[in-house]
Order: structure tokens, then sequence, then C-alpha cells
């Protein structure tokens, strides 16, 4: 045995059923310090907090959660509960951090799959100096349908594209040494298919073979575990009536088994008490049942898990020896963060100038030109050009998606 799993062995043997279900839940952190949250942390309650809390891809500074807050969150956890396992913080940081880099879809048009990982490497330093221990990024999801909104936030309808883009994401988060100071995890999302929704219409139902599943929407998947992804998140939607959230086929013989995955599979937002709304599950104690048996390891924000999944183990609904594999996973992403030895915010420059130039590098090999009609380009340097448009001096929006 591994020294790694030793370690997670003998910190599972300590832990009681209460602990373990505590590893699995995933709070929105509190802006300001809050004693009932430092409370939950005392108890085991709390095994991860998301920080993301607008639609600006994690570049703005609205709403972001001091280092001092988190720093005193970590503090409680890692000196104040019982066993001092750290909590992870996760934040949406998709096309940059303190540098905005070009959307995930442009990047891809650059077909420089060395610059973009260069650039991710640059985010990643960014964001673990302000406390960022895992991104929910990158989206992978292969996206054919236009009206799709979310077109933008991944790399566009090629497979092979697609996968090659994935691994530089992942590569340049996680670096060479995931332990580093200036690494974070990657998470590779929305696993699955979550591209093809019927219509273009978000949060919606899809219909895909398993053929155009397995060719199609699952290589990039497949590169993102090989290139050692620490997680994966599941998707809203649903394929053929069944919600990707509580397929155990998809999560667990696929993902898991098939495919090696072992890191943990994080839900979306809120997405286990979809299933009630998309008709599998009856209550939030079916919907935490049937996602936790699928494989689905640890819950964003809707507390399904805190709430049912101990009678469930009375009630022999779910098993012990599931609910050990999925706290294993979890711990095993945190021990090779080195957040065990390493809780706190690291203190260490970036070369921000460095990282500007890369961003505009990797958006000058992203413009496509279609026609250079009447020869236009290049410009006369004494051109003038008028640029027209609600987009022209809204500095918000160019930042998110």
């Amino acid at each position: 045995m591994e020294e790694l799993d030793v370690r997670i062995e003998k910190i599972l043997s300590q832990m009681t059923i209460d602990e373990k279900i505590g590893q699995l839940n995933q709070i929105s952190s509190p802006l300001v310090p809050d004693e009932k949250v430092f409370e939950e942390i005392r108890k085991g309650n709390i095994g991860s907090f998301i920080l993301s809390t607008t639609a600006q891809a994690g570049n703005d500074d609205a709403d972001n959660v001091s280092a001092n807050l988190l720093n005193e969150l970590q503090r409680v956890a890692v000196e104040e509960s019982r066993l001092g396992i750290p909590v992870i913080f996760g934040r949406d940081v998709i096309h940059g951090h303190n540098t905005v880099l070009p959307i995930a879809l442009t990047a891809a048009a650059s077909f420089d799959d060395a610059l973009v990982k260069e650039c991710y490497r640059n985010v990643a330093r960014e964001a673990a100096r302000d406390g960022v221990h895992w991104t929910f990024s990158p989206m992978v999801d292969l996206s054919r349908d236009p009206r799709w909104g979310r077109c933008v936030e991944g790399p566009g309808e090629d497979p092979y594209l697609g996968s090659k883009m994935a691994r530089a994401m992942i590569e340049g988060f996680q670096g060479e040494d995931l332990a580093a100071e200036d690494s974070v995890a990657a998470c590779a999302k929305h696993y699955l298919g979550y591209g093809a929704s019927e219509g273009g219409m978000d949060y919606f139902k899809t219909e895909i073979s398993e053929y155009t599943i397995r060719n199609f929407y699952l290589p990039a998947y497949k590169e993102a575990v090989d290139a050692g992804a620490q997680t994966v998140m599941a998707a809203f939607n649903e394929i053929s009536g069944q919600p990707c959230s509580s397929s155990r086929y998809w999560l667990t013989d696929v993902l898991k088994k098939e495919l090696g995955f072992d890191g943990f599979i994080v839900s979306d937002w809120g997405a286990i008490p979809q299933t009630i709304c998309q008709g599998v599950a009856e209550d939030e104690k079916q919907a935490a049942e049937l996602c936790f048996n699928a494989g689905l390891d640890m819950e964003m924000v809707s507390a399904c898990y805190l709430k049912h999944l101990k009678e469930l183990i009375k009630q022999g609904m779910v098993s012990e020896e599931q609910l050990d594999d999925s706290v294993r996973r979890i711990l095993r992403v945190k021990l090779r963060l080195g957040l065990f030895e390493k809780p706190y915010i690291p203190k260490y420059s970036v070369d921000k100038d460095k990282h500007k130039r890369d961003a505009r590098r990797l958006a000058g090999e992203s413009i496509v030109l279609l026609k250079n009609k009447d020869n236009i380009l290049p410009l006369n340097l004494e051109s003038s050009i008028t640029l027209a448009g609600p987009m022209v001096t809204d500095k918000v929006n160019v930042l998110g998606t």
C-alpha cells in the first residue's frame, strides 16, 4: 500500500459517520465571519467551500472573500475540529483570475496547446495566491448548437481539439507538482453531454446514442482523466431520460471504473434536488439516495447528503462502504494538494506583466481572418478605426460569459 493510501486509511479509521458525511458537504462561503459556520466546521460538517458568487468567471472583485476570513475558516478546520481535516476552497476560475484570458472557445481557435497550458499556469499562480485550491474548470463540453449560451466556455465542436485543450488547461492549472503552492486542482465539466442540450436550452434534456457519446462527447473526459484531473463535475442534463447526476452507468461504471478516474465527482449547483424536477426522485431523501449510489461524491450547496445520508445508511439504502469510497477520494485530493501540510494561503510574487503578454499573445494567435477583401489588411497606421456598440465601454461583461 502506498504512503498516501496509508494516510487515507488512518484518517478514515478515526472518522465517525457524521464526519464522513461532512466531507461530502460543500457550502457557499460566508463573506463575513459567521459563528454558525465556524461551529459547523468544528463539528466536521463541512468539507468544502465554494467561493463563486458572480458570473464574471472569477475575474471581478465583487463578493470576494477576504484572505483573512479564508485563513480563519481554515484555522478552525485544522485546529478546532476533532480530526483537523482541512477544507478545500473552490472557485469558478474559468478564463483568468487577475489577468483575463480569451474565453475558452477563443483560446481553442489558437490551436496552440503549449501556449494555452502556459496561460493557465499563469492563472493558477494568481488564483492560488488568493486562497483558491480548486477551480471548476476546464469546461470541455463539446457543443455544436450555437443557440446554447454556454458554447463560449468550452473548446467548440471537435473532439480532438477539445481533448488537446482539456489536457493543456488541466496541466496548466495543476502544474508539475499538485502540492506546489502555486498549483490548483482542476475540474473537468460538465460530465456528460451537456453541450447537446436540446434546442440550445440550458439545464435541459439530451438525446444522445452511446455511439455518439463515446466517439464525440467522451474523448475530452478520457483525456482529462489521463492528464490527471483531480475532480469531475456531473452535468445538469439528463441523457435519454436519466439525469447524469443519478446515472451509475456514466459516473461509476464508465468514469470511475472504465476510465480509471481516482479523484472525486462533484455535483453542479443544486443538481441533486433537481432530479426531483427531472422526475426520477420523489423528494430530497430519494434524490440523495439515487445520486450517491450513482457515484456522485460531493454535493454542491444543496445539503441533501448532510440531511439524509445517515438515515439512508441506517435503513440499508446506502452502504457505508460506498460512503468510505467517496471520503477516500476527497481525502486523496486534499492530501495530493498538500493541504494537511500547508493549509493556509501562500505568499509569493507573480509576474503580472508576463501574464498580460501571454494573454495578449494568445488573443493574437486565436484571431481568425475569414477574408481579406480588397487587401484591407494590414491596416495603414494612419487609418482611423471606429468601435461601435454597447460592449465597447462595458468592462464588466467582457470578464464573464
